[in-house]
């Protein structure tokens, strides 16, 4: 935590040293802030923050592509006449077993379009999704868990 508020910290200075207040300027100054905390780490104790502030960019990239690519794939069915879609409700083992990784998890799938978070079962142990575009049972199943929820149980753990 303390890491944190030192990369904001400098990141705002960035923006104060140089007087320009942007969005861009911030986003250089957090980014050179990092750099030179990562550099001026040494031997302390290595923090999470390393670690996790990569994560978060390669979950966030990723979560982007796969918001484009089924917002394409949704948006071409509509336009067409013939409709592709083959809907069905997946049923999703899941790895997940904190409140907050489940709601996460639910969360993105929702939000991602074509699919839609139903419900979770009792024990917590499985995910009810609709999902628009269903062949097979199994690769959507995989999609789901070795796609979103890997990279969202990687980011929170």
């Amino acid at each position: 935590m303390k890491t944190l508020l030192a990369n904001l910290a400098l990141g705002v200075l960035w923006m104060a040293l140089t007087g320009t207040v942007t969005t861009w300027n911030l986003l250089l100054g957090l980014g050179l802030a990092y750099l030179v905390l990562r550099a001026t780490q040494g031997t302390r104790k290595r923090s999470v923050y390393f670690r996790k502030v990569p994560e978060t960019l390669r979950f966030l990239g990723f979560f982007l592509r796969e918001l484009v690519v089924s917002s394409l794939r949704v948006a071409y069915d509509v336009v067409t006449p013939r409709l592709h879609m083959r809907p069905a409700i997946i049923a999703v083992p899941l790895d997940a077993k904190t409140d907050v990784e489940i709601t996460l998890l639910a969360c993105l799938l929702t939000l991602t379009p074509g699919t839609l978070t139903l419900d979770v079962s009792r024990d917590r142990k499985t995910l009810f999704v609709h999902a628009m575009f269903v062949g097979d049972y199994e690769p959507a199943r995989a999609a789901i868990k070795k796609g979103l929820e890997l990279r969202t149980l990687r980011l929170l753990r």
